[in-house]
């Protein structure tokens, strides 16, 4: 079990990053193991649903997650169902040109390295895909 949080800067103005990172259909831009995500225009307890395919660990995943988005804040919030007690946040802050993103991640799931390492993947992604640059 655990909580994760990551951070990283972006060259980017922040409301403008934020927009494109909360557009259910960029998630696979920056989630490097989703390979789909559509909203299915329903909400469920105050959440917007979002039908999702990732690949995990090699095995073609389809499910159903929820993703709250609160452009004001300019925080996303996410979780799924499932055993693995699933959810996560993300919040963009700074200034024009120079824009923070943190995520936080809770899970059930043991794989701290492997998760950490997700975390900065997809913060690199993040990235790259706004500045279009690598980060390495």
């Amino acid at each position: 079990m655990g909580d994760y949080e990551h951070r990283t800067t972006v060259a980017a103005d922040p409301d403008a990053l934020f927009d494109y990172l909360s557009d259910v259909h960029h998630l696979p831009d920056y989630f490097a193991a989703m390979r789909e995500a559509e909203p299915t225009g329903e909400r469920s307890h105050g959440h917007e649903e979002v039908r999702v395919v990732a690949e995990v660990e090699g095995t073609r995943r389809e499910g159903e997650a929820w993703i709250d988005a609160d452009r004001d804040a300019r925080t996303l919030s996410w979780g799924s169902e499932g055993p693995n007690g699933y959810g996560g946040a993300l919040e963009v802050g700074g200034t024009p040109g120079d824009a923070t993103v943190t995520v936080r991640l809770h899970t059930e799931r043991a794989d701290g390295p492997g998760i950490r390492a997700g975390l900065e993947q997809t913060l690199a992604e993040i990235k790259t895909a706004v500045e279009g640059t690598s980060t390495s």
